[in-house]
């Protein structure tokens, strides 16, 4: 697995494409807005785990100018997957593997359904990150990414590529099984991106100062492993307050859906919250909290 293309090169996918190409891989970006930019001034990221400049970076308008390449890594929001088939198909080649890196539930399906499930791979990443200009990526906290195949268990190509993150810097654990992991994130996504969207806008340290603030992302949490739990993946009580508790040091971090929504830009909608809760009623599992959020903020976006 030597050559990548990151398709979706926002904050995410040139953090991390970004730390690949300055471990010597070739990586080859997918941009679009910042395409002039970044071919002329190339990338710079600021980090936690050290700033580094990537003064010259392969990037492409459209696929075809990039080629097949080994891995395809999806970094781009769940609001675009319609365009799957048009920019991924001209990227593969007979051995080529899909990682996406996106929130929520439904996109593993969704590529595989074009693709094949043999190819795809899952991952998540727990990083507090944000695009602050064309070519400027700020990387605050966090980095880790938890990997797994599609289908539970760990094969040579999962160890291959978690070596490949590893060695580029990026903490990469093994999920043996991926669904779960899926869920595990859910838990903090699902009441910090979306309470942070009904209240019209606000970072995660103004969410928990709120008098009802902590309480109210608590009850979401717990109905979010109770849905987990109807589906058989068992998520222990301490892993909520573990996720609270880590993310009151986060002081004013903009969840991306956030940021997403206050900008004007598409909302994750179906996938954090929609496809959980659609998942939830298939196993009779009340989610009345969930229910109200999903709704809210379908009305807050469809009203803009």
């Amino acid at each position: 697995m030597k050559s990548f293309a990151i398709i979706g090169a926002g904050a995410v996918g040139s953090y991390y494409g970004g730390r690949l190409a300055k471990a010597g891989h070739d990586v080859r970006f997918l941009l679009r807005s910042d395409y002039e930019i970044v071919k002329e001034k190339g990338l710079t990221i600021e980090s936690i785990d050290g700033d580094f400049v990537l003064p010259t970076v392969t990037c492409a308008r459209t696929s075809e100018e990039i080629g097949k390449v080994d891995v395809v890594i999806v970094a781009w929001k769940a609001t675009t997957n319609g365009h799957f088939q048009e920019v991924i198909a001209p990227l593969l080649h007979d051995g080529t593997v899909i990682i996406t890196l996106q929130n929520g539930l439904g996109n593993i399906e969704a590529l595989a359904e074009l693709f094949g499930m043999e190819r795809i791979l899952g991952a998540m990443c727990f990083v507090c990150i944000n695009r602050i200009e064309p070519g400027l990526i700020r990387h605050t906290g966090g980095g880790m990414i938890a990997m797994g195949e599609a289908s539970p268990g760990v094969t040579p190509r999962l160890r291959e590529l978690a070596g490949i993150f590893e060695r580029a810097n990026v903490i990469c654990e093994i999920a043996e099984n991926f669904s779960e992991a899926q869920w595990r994130k859910l838990v903090w996504n699902v009441p910090f991106n979306g309470l942070c969207i009904t209240e019209g806008g606000i970072d995660t340290g103004e969410l928990l100062a709120m008098p009802d603030g902590e309480d109210r992302v608590r009850e979401l949490m717990l109905e979010v492993t109770r849905a987990a739990s109807g589906l058989g993946f068992k998520i222990e009580d301490e892993f909520v307050e573990y996720q609270i508790k880590r993310t009151y040091p986060m002081a004013d971090y903009r969840p991306s859906s956030m940021i997403d929504f206050v900008n004007g830009s598409p909302v994750e909608i179906d996938a954090i919250w929609s496809e959980p809760l659609r998942r939830a009623r298939s196993v009779d599992v009340e989610t009345p909290r969930l229910e109200e959020l999903e709704a809210r903020i379908r009305e807050m976006a469809g009203s803009r």
